[in-house]
């Protein structure tokens, strides 16, 4: 059932909506800093909220889900707790909150496990967009070789190594990526190495976890950066 969104409104279609959009519509003329997002909360519809970020129409997101540095944890009767730039704020139907983007040390990440309890997140590599997959037993971000194809790493003039798989002992490579983004958190000269069959999604490894304070509660997993 659809409740602020759709909930006590009156004959002619308005209701608590119309207040709420006018709420954040006067707040929107507010100036804010160019590092900052405005995001208010204008209804709730079954699993997804109506978000309304920096003044934009409402826009449905599921749990889970992130746009323009804004996620949404969950949903609470008539509340939502959202991430807003690794900043969790907590909404009410009508209120608003304001995030800073976080840089350096605190910058974080959140991440939401899925129904196998693995932690998937988008992100990029050398400002590439990539799917990452947690893997706290990968030594290394790890890719497949035709996901380094498409980021268009060199590996001609990569360090050359075996490892051994199921299918035999193969070859690898290994090379250091200029920049790995999850969230806020943007690491440099990260050691990557790249494997000969494809694989679903990059192994977000060690090499980027281990610059991390890692922190899991239930199904969120909070990456917070520390150098």
């Amino acid at each position: 059932m659809a409740t602020g969104f759709m909930k006590n409104t009156s004959r002619n279609g308005c209701g608590r909506y119309c207040i709420a959009l006018a709420l954040f519509l006067g707040i929107g003329v507010l100036a804010l800093s160019a590092r900052a997002t405005n995001v208010g909360l204008a209804g709730i519809i079954g699993s997804k909220a109506m978000l309304m970020i920096d003044g934009a129409p409402p826009r449905a997101l599921s749990i889970g889900q992130e746009y323009q540095g804004v996620r949404l944890i969950a949903i609470q009767g008539e509340s939502v707790q959202v991430e807003i730039n690794g900043s969790r704020r907590a909404l009410k139907v009508g209120q608003n909150a304001v995030g800073a983007e976080s840089s350096g040390k605190d910058a974080r990440a959140v991440l939401i496990a899925d129904g196998q309890g693995h932690f998937q997140t988008t992100g990029a590599i050398n400002g590439h967009p990539v799917r990452f997959l947690v893997d706290t037993g990968a030594s290394t971000v790890s890719m497949g070789a035709s996901e380094a194809k498409r980021l268009g790493l060199d590996l001609e003039h990569a360090e050359r190594g075996l490892s051994n798989t199921a299918n035999g002992t193969v070859t690898t490579y290994r090379l250091r990526l200029n920049s790995v983004k999850v969230g806020d958190i943007t690491l440099s000269n990260v050691e990557a190495s790249v494997l000969p069959q494809n694989m679903p999604a990059v192994l977000l490894g060690m090499s980027f976890l281990n610059r991390t304070r890692m922190e899991r509660d239930g199904d969120t997993m909070t990456l917070t950066q520390s150098y």
